[in-house]
């Protein structure tokens, strides 16, 4: 039986038109992943809903020239900011890469964004390795994955200390002393390591949730170290129960290894569900969806995900498991998509065509109707797999409308989740302790 005091995490991850590959296609407008009235209805959805949050990835960088389907175009800290204005309670989760970003202005953009939303924002972290991404910021080879991994760990380092360079109670405010601020509670960092040299203080003071919520995305044996070190949240890519609840265990030993609280660190695997009234609306619906699914696309993406050539992936064979190159070793993209997607081909025996079909971007896939939903749900929560999830829909807004309507009741009825929010910030949302200033005790050193 669940904990008493544990409860159900669920984020939407908005991904332009939805999840499918096809779902543009049934939308009415092709150009709705650039009209603020579409993300402002899927937000309005979400906090209806009771999510934690509202999910953006990001890439910075166009995946195929010219594109063939709509893209993340819009940049996170601004199109959250205008979520922000027009909902109350649900989260703002956005993704940035520390591979081509700058500390201050970070912490300056997020501690703003959570100003704004009144303790609603989260900063998702990832490193890069895309040479297009990498052309884009001047660079003329991508660093290795080592060498991304440690410059992400210095960065988050420098962010937790900008955001912590302001005390809480540093705004005096006395109009009759004229003393607006105390110095003494406003502290430079001083930071000075291999890639950031950082004075501080930051020019935000102290937001409402002391810092925002740090979510990280990797998978790979430096990855999790960083999010066991300092990450919020935690969003992986997990195909299979038994290898989500052995990454679930390894994750909180290694957090409380780090002196941390284990139930400080949400645990979100990416899922990928599609509804029907029943079983057999479902999967009707996947077909539909599927009828349009671009193989000549998305066959090539797939490739790359594994390091292999597009002729390497005959659609009706299976994987070649033989010629996949070694995940110690692999450098041409996300070890943990890499991971993911290679279980889950083993596990299910699949095809390289019902692997695509299958493929929820490296995130797991489940058809039913309401019940089993919660159903598949609930074991993955209660068997101590996942606290949640980030959840992926077929097609915006209708797949996340209907999760809404129909399987976020069945959760409620189950005990699973909030009837409604508790609390305001995202912290409280997630039952997350608001973070002290560091500075206030460490003796760092005060702006004159």
């Amino acid at each position: 039986m669940p904990s008493p005091d544990r409860q159900l995490h669920l984020n939407v991850n908005i991904l332009d038109a939805g999840r499918h590959p096809g779902a543009w296609r049934f939308q009415d407008d092709p150009r709705l992943f650039l009209d603020i009235d579409y993300f402002q209805r899927i937000a309005r959805l979400a906090e209806r809903g009771t999510f934690d949050a509202v999910f953006l990835s990001d890439g910075v960088s166009l995946h195929q020239e010219p594109p063939e389907k709509p893209w993340n175009a819009l940049e996170p800290s601004v199109l959250l900011t205008a979520l922000a204005t027009v909902t109350e309670r649900v989260g703002l989760i956005g993704t940035v890469s520390t591979t081509f970003n700058e500390p201050f202005n970070l912490a300056r953009r997020f501690a703003s964004l959570d100003h704004i939303s009144r303790g609603r924002a989260a900063v998702n972290i990832v490193t890069t390795i895309s040479p297009k991404a990498s052309a884009n910021f001047g660079l003329r080879t991508t660093p290795d994955h080592d060498a991304r991994y440690a410059r992400a760990e210095e960065f988050v380092d420098v962010l937790a200390d900008l955001w912590d360079s302001w005390e809480d109670d540093a705004i005096v405010g006395d109009r009759l002393r004229s003393r607006f601020v105390d110095g003494a509670k406003v502290h430079t960092i001083d930071h000075e390591s291999r890639y950031f040299a950082v004075r501080g203080p930051l020019n935000v003071p102290r937001s409402p949730q002391g810092r925002p919520v740090l979510v990280q995305a990797g998978s790979s044996g430096v990855g999790k170290r960083l999010a066991a070190r300092v990450a919020d949240i935690v969003f992986t890519a997990q195909p299979t129960f038994p290898t989500a609840a052995a990454f679930y265990t390894e994750i909180r030993q290694a957090a409380a290894g780090f002196g941390r609280d284990p139930d400080h660190l949400v645990v979100l695997p990416g899922l990928f569900p599609i509804i029907g009234g029943t079983e057999a609306e479902a999967r009707a619906r996947k077909a539909e969806l599927d009828a349009y699914f671009p193989f000549d696309v998305e066959l090539p993406r797939l490739a790359a995900q594994l390091g292999v050539e597009p002729e390497q992936l005959p659609l009706d064979a299976r994987l070649p498991y033989d010629q996949l190159p070694d995940v110690s070793s692999y450098a041409t993209g996300s070890r943990g998509f890499f991971e993911a997607i290679v279980a889950m081909a083993r596990t299910h025996d699949y095809t390289v065509r019902e692997l695509l079909l299958a493929n929820g971007g490296g995130h797991r896939q489940v058809i039913g109707a309401p019940e089993q939903i919660a159903d598949d749900i609930a074991r993955w929560f209660h068997g101590r797999a996942a606290d949640g999830f980030n959840l992926n829909f077929d097609v915006f807004p209708s797949g996340l409308e209907a999760f809404v309507e129909h399987v976020t009741p069945e959760l409620r009825r189950r005990g699973m989740f909030r009837t409604e929010y508790t609390g305001t910030t995202l912290r409280e949302h997630l039952g997350l302790p608001r973070p002290a200033s560091r500075f206030a005790t460490a003796g760092a050193t005060a702006t004159a």
